[in-house]
C-alpha cells in the first residue's frame, strides 16, 4: 500500500490562502534546514526536503496550484520523478540561487550587491582628550592615510594610453553562471565573476603609479568637533571621509573613538560628576564657608554647623551636559569628609584637651573606664586586656 501523502499546504505550514512570497518563504525555510548538504547522512532529513520541495514545485507554480487546489494529489497521480511526481517543469532556479549562495558563499543576492554602486568601508581611528573637552567639547586635528584618485590613469588603473578591457570570462556581465546538481535536476546558479571582481573590465597594463588600484594613499589632516557631553569611548563620525564606494559608490565615513583623561578630583558617572571635600573639624562643627572645585570653576558652599563627614551634597546643574541638548546638565554629588591635622602646636594640642573635656571627656573615658574594673579587685585586668588586644 503506497504511503499517504501530506496536505502540501500543510507540509509547508502555510495557509490555504497564502501568496506566493509566503509560499517561497516558508519553502526556503524548510529547504535549508533539511537540505542533505546541512544533514548528511540523515534519511529522514532527506525524505522530509523532498517533500517540501514538492510541495513549493506544485504551489508555487500557478496552474498546477488550481489543479492541486480542485483535485488534491490525484491531480498528478501516474508522473514520472521522485516520489511518483515530475519536477522537470519547476523552477527552483530562484530560491536554490538564494539557498545555495548561503551554503557555499555565493548566491544570486551578493552577487547582486557586489555588482551596484556599494559604500566604501569606514575607516577608524582614535583621539585623546582632557575631562573638561569631554564636557564643553572641543575641536581636535586627526591624521589618516586615505585613499585619492590616481591622477596618473584618472582612477581607471589602467597604464595612460590604454583602457581596462571587457572581462572574457564573463562577457563584460560581471557575474558568472553555474550548474549545481540537485535531487530536481541542474540547478543554474549566478557568482561574482572571479576574473574582474565584478568590475566586468579586467586591467591587462597597469598603472605604474597606482599599481591598476585607481588609487594613491596620501596623508591628510582633518578638524574633529568633538560634541560637549561625549563620553569616553564613544565615536565620532565624520562622513564620506573614509575609503573609496565601489562601482560608483559613495566614499564611507570615519569614526574618530574619544579616549577621554583621567581627572585628579571628579569622577564621571553618566552625565553626574562626584568629588570628594576636605573640610576642618572647627567648619564642621560650627558651620562655615568652604570653596568646592567644579567644571565651572570654585563656588562657595555653606556647611551647617554638626555636619557629620561623609554628608553628601548635590550641586543642581554642575554636572556634563546631554548630548542631545548641552543646555540639559546632569549634577555634581560632593562627599564632604572632616580634614583631621596630623601637625599641631603644643598650644592646639591644649586648646583641644581642653575643648574634649568640655565636650564630654572623650580622652579619659577609656581610663575611667578601666578605674571602675581595677575598683573591683581586679587590679591588673587593665593591663591585662590591654596587652592581650595589642599581642
Amino acid at each position: 500500500m503506497a504511503e499517504q501523502k501530506r496536505d502540501y499546504y500543510e507540509v509547508l505550514g502555510v495557509d490555504k490562502n497564502a501568496d506566493e512570497a509566503a509560499i517561497k518563504k516558508a519553502y526556503r525555510v524548510l529547504a535549508k534546514k533539511y537540505h542533505p548538504d546541512m544533514n548528511p547522512g540523515d534519511a529522514e532529513a532527506e525524505k522530509k526536503f523532498k517533500e517540501a520541495s514538492e510541495a513549493y514545485a506544485v504551489l508555487s507554480d500557478p496552474e498546477k496550484r488550481r489543479q492541486y487546489d480542485q483535485f488534491g494529489h490525484a491531480a498528478f497521480d501516474g508522473g514520472a520523478g521522485a516520489g511518483g511526481f515530475d519536477f522537470s517543469g519547476a523552477d527552483f532556479s530562484d530560491i536554490f540561487g538564494d539557498i545555495f549562495g548561503d551554503f557555499f558563499g555565493g548566491g544570486r543576492r551578493s552577487s547582486a550587491r557586489n555588482n551596484g554602486p556599494m559604500k566604501g568601508a569606514n575607516i577608524r581611528t582614535s583621539v585623546r582628550i582632557a575631562f573638561e573637552e569631554a564636557v564643553f567639547g572641543c575641536s581636535k586635528e586627526i591624521e589618516l592615510t586615505v585613499k585619492e584618485t590616481c591622477k596618473t590613469c584618472n582612477g581607471s588603473g589602467a597604464k595612460p594610453g590604454t583602457s581596462p578591457e571587457t572581462c572574457s570570462k564573463c562577457g563584460g556581465k560581471g557575474q558568472v553562471v553555474f550548474t549545481q546538481q540537485s535531487f530536481f535536476g541542474t540547478v543554474r546558479n549566478v557568482q561574482t565573476c572571479p576574473d574582474c571582481q565584478g568590475t566586468g573590465k579586467v586591467i591587462k597594463e597597469k598603472c605604474p603609479d597606482c599599481r591598476g588600484t585607481g588609487y594613491i594613499p596620501m596623508k591628510k589632516r582633518y578638524s574633529v568637533e568633538i560634541p560637549a557631553g561625549i563620553d569616553n569611548g564613544q565615536s565620532v563620525r565624520q562622513p564620506g571621509l573614509g575609503e573609496p564606494g565601489v562601482n560608483g559608490g559613495p566614499r564611507g565615513d570615519v569614526l574618530v573613538e574619544v579616549i577621554v583623561g583621567r581627572h585628579p578630583i571628579f569622577q564621571r558617572r553618566d552625565f553626574n560628576i562626584y568629588s570628594t571635600v576636605p573640610m576642618s573639624f572647627a567648619v564642621a562643627a560650627l558651620g562655615g564657608e568652604i570653596y568646592i572645585d567644579t567644571v565651572d570653576g570654585k563656588v562657595i558652599y555653606d556647611v551647617k554647623p554638626g555636619t557629620q563627614t561623609d554628608t553628601k551634597v548635590r550641586l543642581k546643574g554642575k554636572g556634563v551636559p546631554s548630548l542631545r541638548n548641552r543646555e540639559v546638565r546632569g549634577d555634581h554629588y560632593v562627599t564632604l569628609v572632616v580634614e583631621v591635622p596630623d601637625k599641631l602646636k603644643p598650644e592646639a594640642k591644649e586648646l583641644l584637651k581642653q575643648f574634649d573635656a568640655l565636650a564630654g571627656d572623650t580622652l579619659n573615658s577609656t581610663k575611667a573606664q578601666f578605674s571602675e574594673v581595677d575598683g573591683n579587685g581586679d587590679g591588673n585586668a587593665r593591663e591585662g586586656k590591654k596587652k592581650k588586644f595589642w599581642k
